[in-house]
């Protein structure tokens, strides 16, 4: 699993980019992919664990968990 910050999400379109730790190019966060009940929403500069897969438009982050 990857790890990163939350670059910005649009909790209204919910979506958003992570910057991963590693220095690589910023993914994809779609709200579906996160792991929580309830809300799925996440915050500006929140830090993350995360899978990388390939998406239709390139890099997406899947099993997404804030880190708290």
């Amino acid at each position: 699993m990857a790890t990163g910050t939350v670059k910005w999400f649009n909790a209204d379109k919910g979506f958003g980019f992570i910057a991963p730790d590693d220095g690589s190019a910023d993914v994809f966060a779609h709200f579906s992919a996160i792991n929580s009940s309830g809300y799925r929403s996440l915050d500006e500069n929140d830090k993350v664990e995360f899978e990388t897969q390939q998406g239709p438009k390139g890099p997406q982050a899947a099993n997404i968990t804030v880190l708290r």
